[in-house]
């Protein structure tokens, strides 16, 4: 989708960010500058509700919880063209390319009660709402809308463990508040293995439900208050009864006033016409209901709104703090929104007591040889480790050291051995390829972060990277590749774990384990044996060592070489070894050329149109999905910066925007806002567990980053308009930089990177000359 890069004219904006455009960051802070609803719309499957930086609860609207067939456009459960909202839960993903959660759905209703979400297109038909965006406050921390077919004013902020909401009744009604046990994200027939709903003697709601979709056996509990006295309740069981999703029966409704068990349960207090706005409260818990009160004994004490909102927009100010950004409102709205983004993913997923629950479905202490730790889940691991955790390696060093506290904590709890791949509330999907937390875990380490125990880390990163039965580790450490006969998505198996391997070989180089270095060095270099220099593309071969035929450089989807990409996208994925794989194609000048091919191919999206993941086209670059995010900064490699900043500058005008839709593909956990964060500041991570960044060129006038020690490391380029899209001379520290290159020691040692931009490309700029 192309958008401009400034469109501050767009209602959306005038909605949405006009406030914070106004207020000044010196006194509001950075939050201010903060659109959730960026994304919400087209693929970008963000949420536009209330959370704080990698918090247990992110409470938002449900706008639709689709049957598994249909989920995936509602992954984040809010889709901005939506017309009605069927109810606010405390659990989503932002950005991921798959749906599950939606946890506790409670729907605030006035006058009379129905017990179904109803039909979106039929107003009445259920206690879904209808509502109007021009009623919407979205803010980092803070959410509201007015549900027009009840006259509610809906307000919700979160903490790091509690879910706060205010619903304001129109006087005269009879205020009802609605829990719906059954609906999920990802939702279909017989998900709902088993749920449990009390109230308990002082008015405490507590619940569990165990759920069978993504990660199968999920367990989530939870704990509930209101700041006022309920005149009634009622408690159903549907399960006999439940047109929602098929069910039919006599019925079995209010069996028990204060405690049902069941697959399809529903609860309604009421509180009769209020005098005053009502305040629900709701801590949530992967281990016990029990576990969930103390959650909201620790942090839901009292009842005051707007000093939880206040500290809401406190955490995002200070978290927001580490980048100070100039710019116009526009890209100051998109950048700081982009770094909220980055900072939504892993979650929290422990209790009070230090209690989490694992993969293999027990009950742990967050401890270990360091002391008490908080464990984190929710990893896109596939994702991720590209651009989200190296940022949080460069602006958190502190929050890495317990993300890989809890990556190696999930391992030490699987009862494989091994580090996870998708997981989420501590549970493994076994989603994407790859064993991608051994990068998180080298990338953290080689780059200075400590606080965890590195022989164990590195304990686990080996097994995860020879326990043969996942993904075929069998065949490709026999045979140096993994076969296609044998194993789907061979090809990119092989290139992606021959980078794994490379980075776990930094790791163990830099703890003095010479031994284990040596062996994953050479693992490294399998990728040499998906290289065809016949058709000149990374291609799958057969157990027989021929390369499967018939081959079709353009062919994506079920059935083929690659995970979500085809031969045009795979071929360029060796960040381990960019030299040898310009030797590869024939030198530099070659691979610039097939480089430009790429981006400049006149590619129909509809040829893709069975493949969901890939979207944001330029050329055969998918911009809306991973593996390409890497491939415009390759033309450093090779001698031609110029070219990494025409194509930087084609991407950040096609692929972002500030608008619901500005968002070309997933945000994957933050992995595509991370991209633009590292990319408007001038410098990328093409190769994580290296200490090196690929300069391209930067998208603000000014950046300074607020690092550890009290070091600041500042970005400016001069003149910064239209006018100047390149890069004529970069000088760090007043001393001219020779390459297009940065380590990471001299970010972190502090300084001053200054670009100096021009309106063309050096006169006479050769590769050879900038090699």
């Amino acid at each position: 989708m192309k958008h401009k890069w400034v469109l501050a004219t767009s209602v959306f904006l005038v909605l949405a960010s006009t406030a914070a455009v106004a207020a000044s960051s010196a006194t509001a802070g950075h939050a201010a500058s903060v659109d959730p609803r960026i994304g919400t719309g087209g693929a970008g499957h963000t949420f536009p509700g209330a959370t704080v930086p990698f918090g247990m609860i992110q409470l938002s609207p449900d706008t639709a919880m689709p049957d598994f067939h249909h989920a995936y456009a509602w992954a984040a459960g809010y889709q901005y063209g939506d017309p009605t909202i069927m109810g606010f839960s405390h659990t989503h993903f932002s950005g991921s390319g798959h749906s599950d959660l939606g946890d506790v759905l409670v729907m605030p209703i006035a006058g009379d009660v129905k017990l179904d979400p109803g039909d979106a297109s039929q107003p009445g038909s259920g206690y879904r709402s209808r509502f109007s965006h021009a009623t919407e406050v979205a803010r980092a921390g803070y959410y509201a809308v007015t549900l027009s077919d009840y006259g509610i004013r809906a307000e919700l902020t979160a903490g790091k463990r509690i879910g706060w909401h205010r619903y304001t009744f129109p006087k005269g009604r009879p205020a009802h508040l609605l829990l719906d046990l059954r609906p999920s994200i990802y939702d279909y027939d017989g998900k709902v293995l088993w749920s449990r709903l009390r109230v308990r003697e002082d008015g405490t709601v507590t619940g569990c439900r165990l759920t069978n979709g993504w990660a199968r056996g999920r367990e989530l509990c939870f704990a509930m208050r209101f700041n006022q006295p309920m005149t009634g309740r009622t408690l159903y069981n549907r399960e006999q009864n439940m047109p929602y999703k098929g069910f039919k029966g006599p019925g079995n409704q209010a069996k028990d006033q204060d405690d049902q068990n069941g697959r399809a349960l529903e609860a309604v207090f009421d509180f009769g016409a209020l005098g005053k706005p009502l305040e629900v409260k709701v801590a949530i818990s992967s281990v016990s209901a029990d576990n969930a009160i103390a959650n909201l004994d620790t942090h839901g004490r009292g009842w005051d709104f707007d000093a939880r909102r206040r500290e809401a927009t406190e955490a995002w100010n200070k978290a927001l703090a580490a980048i100070d950004v100039d710019g116009s409102p526009s890209q100051r709205t998109q950048f700081y929104t982009a770094l909220y983004h980055a900072f939504l993913s892993p979650t929290l997923s422990m209790d009070v007591n230090g209690q989490y629950r694992g993969p293999d479905h027990q009950v742990h202490e967050a401890k270990d040889a360091n002391g008490r730790f908080d464990f984190y889940s929710t990893w896109s691991l596939w994702d991720v480790y590209r651009a989200q955790q190296p940022l949080m390696v460069l602006l958190r060093p502190d929050m890495s050291t317990d993300f890989v506290r809890s990556l190696v904590a999930a391992a030490r709890d699987s009862p494989f051995g091994i580090l996870p791949v998708w997981a989420y509330q501590g549970l493994e999907t076994w989603c994407m390829i790859g064993y991608h937390a051994v990068p998180v875990i080298a990338d953290a380490y080689v780059k200075g972060v400590r606080g965890f125990d590195a022989n164990e880390a590195l304990k686990v990163m080996v097994a995860s990277a020879t326990y043969k039965p996942y993904g075929d580790l069998a065949d490709y450490m026999k045979l140096g590749y993994v076969p296609i006969d044998h194993e789907p998505e061979a090809a990119s198996k092989t290139l992606e774990y021959a980078y794994d391997d490379w980075s776990l070989a930094q790791m163990a180089r830099a703890m003095g384990k010479s031994d284990t270095a040596a062996t994953f060095m050479k693992r490294s270099a399998y990728w040499r044996n998906a290289w065809d220099p016949k058709t000149g593309f990374m291609r799958a071969r057969l157990s027989n060592g021929q390369f499967r035929e018939p081959f079709d450089p353009t062919f994506a989807g079920y059935g083929s070489d690659y995970t979500e990409g085809n031969a045009w996208q795979y071929s360029w994925y060796v960040p381990q070894d960019v030299p040898g794989l310009v030797k590869a194609m024939g030198g530099a000048d070659k691979f610039i050329a097939k480089l430009d091919a790429t981006f400049d191919a006149k590619v129909d999206p509809a040829h893709f149109k069975n493949v969901e993941d890939i979207t944001g086209l330029i050329g055969w670059y998918a911009h809306g999905n991973e593996p390409s995010h890497h491939m415009a900064y390759l033309y450093d490699y090779a001698g031609a910066p110029w070219k990494t900043q025409q194509r930087l500058k084609q991407i950040m005008d096609t692929q972002y925007a500030a608008t619901p839709d500005g968002l070309a593909g997933n945000d994957d956990l933050g992995q595509m806002s991370a991209w633009y964060v590292f990319t408007a500041l001038g410098f990328y991570p093409v190769t994580p567990a290296s200490d090196i960044y690929a300069i391209g060129r930067p998208f603000v006038p000014k950046a300074v980053l607020h690092l550890g020690g009290d070091k600041t490391f500042t970005v400016t380029a001069s003149p910064f308009d239209g006018l100047h899209p390149y890069v004529g001379e970069i000088t760090l520290d007043g001393h001219p930089l020779r390459q297009p290159f940065l380590h990471h020691g001299d970010l972190v040692a502090g300084g001053t990177l200054h670009f100096t931009m021009v309106a063309h490309p050096p006169a006479g700029a050769t590769a050879d000359d900038a090699r």
